[in-house]
Order: structure tokens, then sequence, then C-alpha cells
């Protein structure tokens, strides 16, 4: 170990028990220090102080409440039953009654787990299955040290009996295949806390600890893994999660800082291009497009880098707002880049974009990956030299051969589908000679509701405009929930409203872990309509993988009138405008997000006709007490069965609101901030406590500290920050550098 070395930065190898096997488990959890041991904090707590005697099971059978009983493994056996499937049975009993545990998967494996005569701690909600108490898929923690653990001086059983509360980790297989498990971890726990205990520092001001009522730092650590009551649980997990919301918050806050810190372009608001794209809209503004339009405007005008980001719903106008944007920054000589996370969202928002310029004389240029070169270097030449003024593309504005002459606005749709190190890259490609170094204006555009708690983490540094308006004349679609045996009625409904001259959207799942099926699916799907309900209609197929070209004609004839019947993947998502589309029908709707599916009926009620989202659900009611008694139950089985349950959530918010900000709260809670917009945030320090959705007070609390930190001691030079300093400038500023792209 490096003298300069932290204590709790020291390898998890100088903790006794951690051997080079379990140290590479640990490793591939990310665990490599004394400090990484301290954090990994357990799931749940098992109170000595509680434990049910198994005689005394029989008042919680079917309540849903969970509980702990501490027994010795009497018997075990594998039970092949109805259709040959097997289920693990390990018997256990204490002083005077005994009771099954159920196992339905993994049988060989879990039949080598146990052996009797050793004692468990089990948890699990309690059945009576023909006379005998019954815990399906229990929990356990073992209590009897394995053969290669026996050494050690803890005696972890006499520690349970003592009344305490211990805590339970998660464990993984790998875990459990080096004995990472239980009392072992408990012990490697307990070891790292006698060893290097001491030196865990207090970094948090003490005006913040003594006005938020927070746990000592060095109380808190040892108390969250071994806590001596409820309420120090509680205020040990209250106390370390303030910490990751208020390092968040400070990452989030010098970032808006650094953004404000570097010189910006003041732009000249005219009344040129802008206003001549107005007067020859086929449509007016809305009043929440001009409120948005001025703060835009306002933010353009300063000399300091606009940093925005616009939330609006679907089909409330987001794309005109950025077009008159980029005509800002053209007026005054510079260039303005629009940049979609796909290439059909690109191509086409650059024909949408497209038409909108005609009639002021402006043509944008496209630029994405699949173009063939003699295509592409014209355009990266325009780019170069300052001819091509708006720019439209994918991440191939990323690459080394683009390069631009004087860049003014960047506009990112849907950011969060790109990586934060290439965000970066472009935002670096704007500071070129011609413009002096100067940061270019940043709008960021979703179409994602986000809730204000998200919003505060993924955005926190950003400005943020709400689009949330409803264009005029335009009507709610009415959305209705049907099963697959109703699907001839949903058809025959979409044909009365082609026969009055609308249009038909139909939409397949595409998952990535199954294209091909999906794809099939979908191929499939068209030709069955094709040949069927809408023989005498013309019917188009959209997909993926189809080429730009192949694409571009598909959605012309179907803007033009000239499709009847549009057959697509999710490649519809966003940015399709066809007024006349009054019906979207969404087969296995059960299979996408809320966010997906809120989407998707965006495509619909474009025009001032009566539009319709009908979502078509493959579900099947599961009924798991008799599964269980036919002795078909499986933990697949309760596993699917809480999907059905979370599909119907899905489709049941989707059909009772249009409220794009309720929908995304749903959203939230089902799949959790990590996963809400499908793919993980990096850059940014993981929340392993905190919850974005039950600690929304505690957020706005340590959003305040944090930002008057950074806004009246930027350096941390006070003495009062001194730790604060060393931890933040020692853990969190490398991160600085991948949060500055957004």
């Amino acid at each position: 170990m490096s003298p300069s070395q932290h204590p709790l930065d020291t390898p998890v190898t100088y903790v006794k028990r951690v051997g080079p096997r379990r140290a590479n488990v640990f490793a591939s959890m990310g665990i490599h220090t004394i400090r990484d041991v301290l954090h990994m904090y357990p799931r749940k707590y098992l109170d000595r102080r509680s434990i049910v005697k198994i005689r005394d099971l029989w008042q919680y059978v079917d309540t849903g409440t969970e509980v702990t009983v501490v027994a010795t493994v009497r018997g075990k056996d594998i039970v092949r039953s109805y259709k040959k499937r097997e289920r693990f049975i390990l018997v256990v009993g204490d002083e005077q009654s005994f009771m099954d545990c159920i196992w339905f998967r993994r049988t060989r494996t879990m039949e080598r787990l146990f052996r009797k005569g050793e004692r468990l701690a089990l948890s699990g909600q309690v059945t009576d299955f023909k006379g005998t108490l019954q815990m399906v898929h229990p929990s356990f923690d073992r209590l009897t040290p394995q053969k290669d653990d026996e050494e050690d001086e803890h005696n972890w059983d006499e520690m349970f009996n003592t009344g305490r509360i211990l805590p339970i980790y998660t464990e993984t297989a790998d875990m459990k295949e080096v004995g990472l498990e239980g009392g072992v971890l408990r012990s490697i726990v307990m070891h790292a806390l006698e060893k290097y205990g001491h030196s865990i520092e207090e970094y948090l001001p003490e005006e913040i600890i003594r006005q938020r009522n927070l746990m000592l730092y060095p109380q808190a650590l040892p108390a969250i893994h071994f806590p001596r009551s409820g309420d120090e649980i509680q205020r040990s997990r209250q106390r370390l999660k303030y910490d990751e919301l208020f390092f968040l918050q400070m990452l989030l806050g010098y970032r808006r800082r650094g953004a404000r810190l570097v010189p910006g372009i003041s732009f000249m608001v005219k009344s040129g291009l802008a206003r001549n794209l107005v007067d020859q809209l086929p449509f007016k503004l809305t009043e929440a497009q001009k409120k948005v339009i001025k703060e835009i405007a306002s933010d353009m005008e300063s000399s300091k880098p606009m940093h925005r980001l616009l939330q609006g719903d679907v089909g409330s106008g987001k794309t005109i707002v950025s077009v008159l944007s980029m005509l800002v920054a053209v007026d005054n000589g510079y260039q303005a880049v629009f940049m979609a996370p796909t290439e059909i969202l690109a191509v086409q928002h650059f024909t949408t974009i497209r038409q909108l310029l005609e009639p002021i004389g402006i043509e944008p240029k496209l630029l994405i990956g699949s173009q063939k070169k003699a295509e592409r270097e014209p355009v990266e030449a325009s780019v170069a030299n300052g001819e091509a003024k708006i720019v439209i593309g994918t991440h191939a504005l990323f690459q080394e051969s683009v390069s631009f002459y004087k860049l003014g606005l960047i506009v990112i749709d849907e950011q969060h589908r790109f990586g934060v190190m290439q965000r970066l890259r472009l935002y670096e490609k704007a500071k070129t000679p011609e413009v002096n170094g100067r940061a270019p204006d940043l709008l960021v555009l979703t179409a994602t509701p986000i809730p204000r708690t998200l919003s505060l983490t993924l955005y926190g540094d950003l400005d943020t405009s709400i689009l949330d308006e409803r264009p005029p004349g335009r009507k709610s679609v009415k959305t209705a929930v049907r099963s697959k045996n109703e699907r001839d009625k949903v058809y025959a409904f979409a044909r009365d409203e082609v026969n009055k001259g609308r249009q038909v959207y139909v939409v397949y799942p595409l998952i990535e872990q199954s294209q091909k099926v999906d794809l099939k699916a979908a191929k499939d799907g068209y030709e069955e309509l094709q040949k069927g309900i809408f023989k005498e209609y013309i019917v188009a197929l959209l997909h993926g993988k189809m080429t730009r070209e192949e694409n571009e004609d598909i959605m012309a004839r179907f803007r033009d009138g000239r499709i009847d019947v549009l057959v697509a993947t999710t490649v519809i998502e966003v940015g399709v405008d066809v007024p006349n589309a009054t019906v979207m029908i969404i087969e296995h709707a059960e299979r996408f997000g809320l966010s997906q599916l809120h989407q998707l009926r965006g495509r619909v009620g474009r025009g001032r006709d009566q539009s319709y989202c009908i979502l078509v659900h493959y579900l099947n009611p599961f009924n798991k007490a008799a599964a269980f008694n036919r002795g078909t139950l499986t933990e697949r089985s309760f596993e699917k069965a809480e999907e059905k349950e979370k599909g119907m959530v899905r489709l049941e918010t989707i059909a009772s609101t249009e409220d794009g900000f309720k929908i995304a709260e749903v959203d939230l809670k089902l799949r959790g901030p990590g996963d809400f917009f499908g793919v993980r945030q990096s850059g940014f320090p993981e929340l392993k406590l905190a919850s974005l959705i039950d600690d929304r007070e505690l957020l706005y609390i340590a959003r305040t500290d944090a930002f008057a930190i950074v806004k009246n001691d930027p350096h941390l030079r006070e003495h009062s920050h001194d730790a604060l300093r060393r931890h933040f400038e020692h853990y969190m500023k490398p991160l600085l550098e991948l949060t500055r792209a957004g």
C-alpha cells in the first residue's frame, strides 16, 4: 500500500478471509477496496428479536406477511410430480415442529447446497399445503459455518442468538461458488470495520450535519451493517442516501457553473429568417410555443452559452421551435446542427425540416453513416467551408473527417440515447478558430416527459422549458385495451376507418434480443392483412432493415395518402406526422414500455378528425394457487405472472390518461431510474440506497445544500470544507470531465 494512499483505499485482499478467488468475484462486482466493501450495503436485515417458532407460523398462513424462522435441516429430497416436473423439498425443524421449503428450479443445485444438521434462517411467506406448512422459494441465510470457515474466531451462530439485527447481502451464483454468503460476508465486513473503521472520517461541513440532523458518517457506515436498533437502520440509511444525492448534485452544480464560465456567442435576435418562416407557416404558433421561443431567444442573446432542455409531449411542436432557433444562428452568420439518435429519425427530421425551410430558400444538409463516399464527401466539404448552414445527422457528425466552419447552435433530439463521450466530442468540435473558442448554444429536446426528480438528476444543470399545450383543433386520442380474442373486431373497426378515407398504422414490437423473430412477426402480420381484411387496399411494410431510399419512399407515399395501411416496427415511434392517419393498432402491446406506447400513440391525433389507439395484448390470466396444486408452479411461473401484472398496469395507465408526466411517473416506478430510458446513464455516481421516487424531499434538500456550496465556495477553500475538498477531488472530480458533455 502506498504511504500516501488512504487506508480505506487498501485492496480488499488485505481483509481476512478474502483470498484470490474471492477477490476476483468481488472485482467482477466492482468491489476492489475496503471502501467498496463498506459501501456494499445490506439489502435487508434479519431481526433476531422477532424470530417466529415454526409452531406459531399458522397465524401467518396466506396473510402475505414475510416471516423468519431459525431451523435445522432434517431432510431433503427431489420429487417428481405432474408432467415429471421436479421440485426440491427441504425439511427443516426447530425444537418442536417441522416445515417444508420448496424450490421448483435448479433442483439439483439446490439439493447440493444443504446438508443435514446445519442451521438456517429462512424468510418468506407461509402457505398451508394439505396440512403441511410450506415456504416456496424462501430466502435463506446459513448460520452454521462451512468447512473452510470453521477456524474463524467469530462464533456467528452464537452472535445470531444474542438478539442482534444481522445484515443480509445480495448473493450471486458466483459469490456462492466461492463461499461469499451469509456469515462469511458478515465476517468480511466486520473484519474490515475492525481493522480500518478508525480511518472513516467525516467530510460534510458541521453546519449541514447540524441543520439537516444527519448521523455522523463514521457512525453511519458501521451502523448500516450492524445496527443496534431499527432507528439506527433508518438514521444510517438517511445519512448515506443524503450523501449519494448530495455528491450527485455537486457534480451537476459544477457542470452548471462550468458551462456558464465558458464564453458563449451573443446572438442578435433579428426579425429575419425566423419571422419570414413564421409568416409562411400554414398554422399559428401556440402560446406555449411563443413562450418557449422567447426563453430561447433570451438565452441566445446572452453572452453565456445556452444550456436548455425543451420537454414537449408528442405532437406539441418541438420541431418548429428548434427550426426557428436554428434560423437565429443562421441569421447571425453561424451554422446550426440537429442531431438525432438513429438514421431513420435523422432522415425523418431532415424531410420535415427541409419542407419547413423550402419557402424561405434554405437547403439543409444530411449527414449519416450509411451514405456512400460520393454522397458524403460533398456534404462534409460544404460543412467545412460554411456553405451548409443547417446540418441534420446522427453520430456521423462525430467523425474525424467532419469539421465545422462556424458552429453556433447544437440541437440534440432525445439526448439520453447518446453516449456521454459522443456528445462531448461534438461539443468540442464546435470550438473552432472562427468562433474564437466560444462555446455554442445547446438545446436539448425530449418527447419523453421526465418526472421532476429524474430531471433534477439527469438534467439538473440545464434550464428547462416545457411545451404543455396541444395545437389548436386537435382532439384527444381515444385509447382502448383489447385482448387477442378481440382482434377481428379491432381490424373490422380499422377497415371502417379506411373506408372513410382515413389511414391506419399497425405496429409490431422489435426487441434487441429477438430481432429476427419480431421482424418475421411484422412480415407475417403484413402478409396476413394484405391478403385478408385489407386485401382491397394498399398495405405497406416498414422496418429498420430497409434502406434509406426504401424508407423515404414508403413514408412519402403514406404521407401523400397513397398507402392505406402501414405495418411497421417501432421505427415510426418518433418524427412521423401524417394528419390523415386516425388509427394506431399496437400488436403485443404488453411488450412495449410505457414511454414507447405513449410515443406511438402520438403518431395519431395529429389532424382534426377523431383518432384511436388500440392496444392488443396477448396476456393470459394466471392462477398461482391452481398451478401450485397441479404441481406446475415454477420460479419462472412466478416471474411470468409478475411480468403480466406489470404489463397490464402499463396498458391500463396508457388507456386512462394522455398526460405524459403522469405516465412517466408510473414508468419510473415500474422500471426504476436506471432503466427509465432503456439505457443506463454513464458519468454519474451510482445510487445504491437513494430512490428518486421515494426520496424526493431529500433530493431537493441535498440539491439546495450542494448548489449553495458550489456557488459560495466553488474551490472549497474554506477551512470547514477541507475534508469535503479531499473527498470530492479524489472520488468525484474524475466524473466532471464526463459530465461536461451533459
